[in-house]
């Protein structure tokens, strides 16, 4: 396939320009401070592979009650925007571009995490039960969480939006919202977690509300063209079932598609750890009714992003574990190189190691001379 189609084609996001179609998957490495302040080390790994047409950051807490891990980033305070700004100005050294993803967890956190051990939050009083929690001591149950007043939802929505505001301090080229894999959004949006009979429950509109709200109140900062929405239609990690995905998240993407957004992240991967996969491909479930942008992740190697690209059925592709044991991916899949393998038992917390210490092509062939 000639260099400069399919994966390697340039393509316009939004009001960004990017090199190549790969883009680097928003994952959890939890490197931060345990005050979720972003390390130099974070800032060596996100260089390391600034060459992917977009990074996307791990998820990043845009308030300290959206926080659901240890060691994860935040961007709610001038420390962490210092943090970032580090990260960011490396990787725009080194040719790259990046978005935030803003990851509130909602009740898919614990009240160790929290301040003041305050309860967890979320649409209604309804727990994660299959899986457990990490905190600093270990794995534990998941909380029942209080439900958000009506009064509330607002103030979060303005949290969502002050941290936007902080992503321009910070250098971010954009704001992605996770708006998928049960975080606070997707518990507005599916029917087993949101119980609510108000303005923001019921209904497939009402459910969608506070997604839209937080979309728009990120474009009053950013821009449309600057902002990023992910979702994973009918998969049921941290419990995010529905009565009927397809419709759900058909609507979801009907409702942001006139927006005129830098793209729709859409996550299909029935090889996913946890969590069941639905029983449609959701990336060509949705891309006849998103008009715009569709950026798509699921297990794709070079082949199968280049057909899905050529095709149509996407615009860019999203490589998650593939980034985490190579930081030349996009090297790798120009040249048909042979791909390392990540070790998984340094994937979530650590050192350098499993980290930073991954080889580039380079250094692999002057260790065999």
């Amino acid at each position: 396939m000639p260099e400069k189609s399919g994966l390697f084609a340039p393509v316009r996001l939004g009001s960004l320009d990017l090199p190549n179609r790969i883009i680097m998957s928003p994952m959890s490495r939890l490197r931060a401070t345990t005050e979720c302040v972003p390390t130099p080390l974070m800032v060596e790994y996100y260089t390391q592979r600034a060459s992917a047409g977009l990074i996307i950051t791990e998820g990043t807490h845009p308030s300290p009650m959206g926080r659901g891990y240890t060691t994860c980033p935040g961007l709610h305070n001038e420390e962490q925007v210092a943090g970032w700004r580090k990260v960011t100005d490396a990787v725009h050294a080194a040719g790259g571009r990046i978005f935030v993803q803003l990851m509130h967890a909602g009740r898919v956190s614990h009240s160790s995490l929290l301040p003041n051990h305050a309860q967890p939050i979320a649409p209604s009083a309804v727990p994660v039960v299959s899986e457990e929690v990490h905190v600093w001591d270990g794995k534990v149950p998941f909380e029942i969480p209080r439900p958000l007043e009506l009064d509330e939802i607002p103030e979060i929505v303005e949290e969502y939006r002050r941290a936007a505001e902080l992503s321009i301090e910070a250098g971010f080229d954009g704001v992605e919202l996770h708006a998928a894999t049960g975080y606070l959004p997707n518990q507005f949006q599916v029917s087993s977690s949101n119980k609510r009979t108000d303005a923001y429950g019921g209904t497939l509109e009402n459910r969608t509300r506070f997604t839209l709200e937080v979309v728009n109140a990120l474009c009053s900062v950013r821009g449309a063209e600057r902002i990023g929405v992910k979702i994973a239609p009918g998969f049921t990690v941290n419990d995010t079932f529905d009565d009927d995905p397809a419709e759900t998240y058909t609507y979801v993407a009907k409702a942001l598609s006139p927006l005129g957004l830098a793209y729709l992240h859409v996550g299909y991967d029935r090889g996913y750890a946890r969590g069941t996969a639905p029983n449609f491909n959701p990336i060509d479930l949705l891309r006849s009714v998103y008009q715009g942008t569709l950026i798509a992740v699921g297990g794709f190697d070079r082949q199968r992003g280049d057909e899905a690209i050529t095709s149509g059925r996407a615009d860019a592709i999203v490589f998650g574990r593939l980034f985490i044991s190579n930081p030349d991916l996009v090297d790798r899949l120009r040249l048909n190189a042979p791909l390392s393998e990540g070790d998984v038992r340094t994937f979530y917390g650590g050192s350098e190691h499993g980290y930073t210490d991954y080889q580039i092509l380079s250094q692999l062939h002057s260790s065999e001379c």
